[in-house]
């Protein structure tokens, strides 16, 4: 295994239902974020309209105007740019509900969708997204890069699932100022227990219903924080601590 990647996880403030205002506030962000040296760009959860349940026009086609920013993005700077939109699938027939999709975009063209697969039931995610059934595991770089978005991070037994053949756990939110302390403690857990890196990138400021904390963080598999992550520093922590084949 061989590979290292630098990643840029965006914390950003969203425009209330307005994709185009949103798409003109990030598209300088990914550009610094790439010229700084980011070979990997992450977003946040709904990125493209904040988590808006009130709407049920707020679904788009795969491959409309959110995932298709993200291609753009990706091509134009040369790194991968992901986030998660709502996107209907072309099956959907009568149930009009999106997935929660995350879609992440390669320079090449190549894109890859994770559709969340843990509404949050709570908030009442499952009257209006509907759920996904399939992990996604991509190659970057030589990373083993599994996805996930926003409350799959309570789920541990779906990130053990991966643990053997992931390096980095990519995790974009809309996770609410008053569960802040849930958030980075489960983002140090996950990233502990699987001996891997995981990617929190958490949105800011408000919307109609709730105010957010950001405080992502890019934690490594020993709960430290830091920026660079490094296949091979994983491989050698697993064969040293040799912790996951304990699981049963």
């Amino acid at each position: 295994m061989s590979g290292a990647l630098r990643i840029a996880a965006i914390q950003h403030d969203i425009v209330w239902s307005d994709r185009d205002a949103n798409f003109e506030h990030l598209a300088p962000m990914v550009r610094a974020a790439a010229g700084a040296g980011a070979g990997l760009v992450l977003l946040t959860e709904t990125f493209s309209t904040g988590f808006v349940t009130d709407d049920v026009e707020i679904g788009e086609p795969e491959g409309g105007p959110s995932s298709s920013f993200l291609l753009d993005q990706a091509r134009e700077h040369g790194v991968w740019v992901g986030g998660s939109c709502p996107e209907v699938p072309a099956d959907a027939g009568d149930d009009r509900r999106p997935h929660n999709s995350f879609v992440l975009a390669a320079p090449d063209g190549t894109v890859h969708r994770y559709r969340k697969i843990h509404p949050f039931s709570y908030g009442g995610e499952e009257k209006y997204f509907r759920p996904g059934t399939d992990f996604v595991t991509v190659d970057i770089d030589g990373l083993r890069v599994s996805l996930f978005v926003c409350y799959d991070l309570r789920f541990a037994d779906e990130f053990w699932q991966l643990a053997r053949d992931t390096d980095v756990y990519l995790v974009p939110a809309n996770w609410p100022a008053k569960r802040r302390l849930a958030w980075t403690t489960l983002l140090q857990a996950r990233a502990i227990e699987n001996q891997a890196y995981v990617v929190g990138v958490n949105r800011c400021g408000s919307d109609p219903f709730l105010s957010y904390p950001g405080r992502s963080l890019i934690v490594d598999y020993r709960g430290d924080v830091l920026a660079d992550l490094d296949a091979a520093l994983v491989e050698s922590t697993r064969a040293h601590f040799k912790f996951l084949q304990d699981r049963r």
